[in-house]
């Protein structure tokens, strides 16, 4: 596995609103893992998620998180993201989860009733694969 930084084309892949899947643990340290929408920001990753989630919790209880970015046009192509949720807030106004939602959908997010909070993550290690192998992969 790599360090950061990225190299220009993972940074490329990650800023498109591509497929991506998150895992984090559960209290029992099984891992649980959900599709997520997410935007590349500076090296980081920010995240939305619903109040009542369950996931929120695993965050709260243990900040590891790994994310699966799958390239829209060829998910043999993926880069992987292990780091740590570094910040949590509310989502005032629910502007990130807009953010968010006009990144993959082109509108803002239609769901207003419910409160939301945001995730930052920082990338610990990464790594790829089909046109996204890094260097340091076995056998790489």
């Amino acid at each position: 596995m790599s360090e950061p930084p990225l190299p220009p084309e993972a940074d490329a892949l990650l800023r498109r609103p591509n497929p991506c899947v998150m895992a984090t643990l559960r209290s029992d340290g099984a891992p649980v893992s959900t599709a997520t929408w997410y935007l590349w920001e500076n090296g980081r990753v920010l995240i939305n998620l619903d109040e009542g989630r369950v996931r929120l919790k695993h965050l709260r209880r243990d900040p590891r998180v790994t994310l699966t970015v799958l390239a829209g046009d060829d998910w043999y192509t993926h880069v992987t993201l292990i780091g740590r949720v570094v910040e949590l807030y509310d989502d005032e106004g629910l502007a990130d989860i807009d953010r968010l939602a006009r990144h993959y959908t082109g509108n803002p997010y239609p769901e207003r009733k419910r409160a939301r909070v945001s995730a930052w993550i920082e990338v610990e290690r990464w790594h790829g694969w089909g046109a996204m192998k890094d260097s340091d992969q076995s056998g790489g």
